[in-house]
């Protein structure tokens, strides 16, 4: 379970830096008319949201595991 949260961190963290360059020269132009910090509050939104979903989904599937392993 903690290699599964690690490694979920580790891809996040690749892809935000993936991220991050590819929107280096789009950024200059958004920052310009102030829309950056919308952009980066949206994303940011969408991130929290999977993150949080995937702890919830992880839980659930572990509280079915015991009772899968319970009634056996």
């Amino acid at each position: 379970m903690i290699w599964n949260r690690i490694s979920l961190v580790c891809i996040l963290t690749l892809l935000v830096q993936q991220m991050a360059f590819a929107q280096q020269a789009s950024g200059d132009f958004m920052r310009s008319i102030g829309r950056i910090y919308v952009v980066v509050a949206v994303i940011l939104i969408i991130f929290f949201g999977i993150v949080l979903f995937l702890i919830y989904l992880d839980r659930k599937l572990t509280k079915l595991e015991n009772q899968i392993k319970e009634n056996e």
